[in-house]
């Protein structure tokens, strides 16, 4: 089995790792830094045995282009335009993609050979090419048996699931990112600090529930009754963790605060919703990161 993983950060380097003990693996991104640490020792994973170092193929968008049998794009939502352009060249024939992004819409630009899925697995950056596993969750993927069976066989708690499924796992997940993500990089604090603040925590909440109504709003049935309930135990399940976006913001990098807020802002907007903690997260995420 040969699998590519699209991107070099936290998420493709946890993935990478894991699946690199039972199948030919290749990461292929841009981060030149990465890209070089993981060529020199590999890939690290730390956790709370230790850390190891896992030997992986990589390479930048400039070398060959590898023909696998899946792809896994784990690539920031802003780099999925870059990634559907040259998606096909990847896969063998009759090779497919699976999604494990954050945000929505990441599918319909990767185009008809991409499936959609959502992870619930932490993991943190800790510099290039070195990752520490965060609070472990499902993954769900609308894809064949196969490829649920080996993420299984790598060590992820998999699950199929239907498309509707899908759209239900990825507005919940949004609910909590919109909860989450920004207040953390603009305080620059983990998780669990957000709770602690009173005024963060019901900036929190109001964000979740806004997502949540708009999701309700389009007929999407989200996997949760109550969004402040929800978010809440999420923030004290992952409480160590640095945030996605605060991981970009301390390295200077993009955020996804457009495929995130941007796109509850403008899903609202279609609706006649108003969103306004989500709008100005998204205002200030952009002002603060450019």
């Amino acid at each position: 089995m040969r699998i590519v993983l699209f991107g070099t950060g936290a998420m493709a380097c946890l993935f990478g790792a894991r699946l690199a003990r039972i199948a030919e693996v290749t990461l292929v991104g841009s981060w030149t830094e990465g890209i070089a640490a993981i060529r020199e020792r590999g890939i690290l994973i730390e956790d709370g045995r230790g850390t190891e170092s896992v030997p992986v193929m990589v390479q930048s968008f400039d070398d060959p282009e590898v023909r696998a049998d899946l792809a896994l794009v784990l690539v920031k939502a802003w780099q999925t335009k870059l990634i559907a352009s040259k998606l096909t060249k990847y896969l063998h024939p009759d090779g497919l993609a699976v999604s494990l992004q954050n945000g929505i819409g990441n599918v319909e630009l990767l185009g008809s050979r991409a499936f959609p899925g959502s992870t619930a697995e932490g993991a943190t950056l800790v510099g290039p090419g070195h990752v520490r596993t965060g609070g472990s969750g499902p993954t769900y993927m609308v894809a064949p048996e196969w490829t649920v069976n080996l993420l299984e066989n790598a060590g992820f708690e998999c699950h199929s699931c239907s498309r509707e499924e899908a759209e239900s796992i990825l507005w919940g997940k949004l609910c909590v990112s919109c909860g989450i993500n920004a207040l953390t990089g603009l305080l620059k604090v983990l998780n669990g600090e957000l709770l602690e603040r009173r005024d963060a925590g019901e900036l929190m909440v109001r964000a979740a529930q806004e997502c949540a109504a708009v999701a309700r709003a389009k007929g999407i049935r989200i996997p949760f009754e109550d969004a402040a309930v929800h978010v809440e135990a999420v923030v004290r399940r992952t409480s160590g963790n640095k945030s996605s976006m605060l991981q970009d913001v301390l390295r200077g990098v993009p955020t996804e605060c457009d495929a995130i807020y941007g796109s509850v802002v403008r899903e609202a907007e279609l609706l006649g919703l108003e969103v306004p903690v989500n709008r100005v997260f998204w205002k200030l995420m952009r002002a603060t990161t450019g």
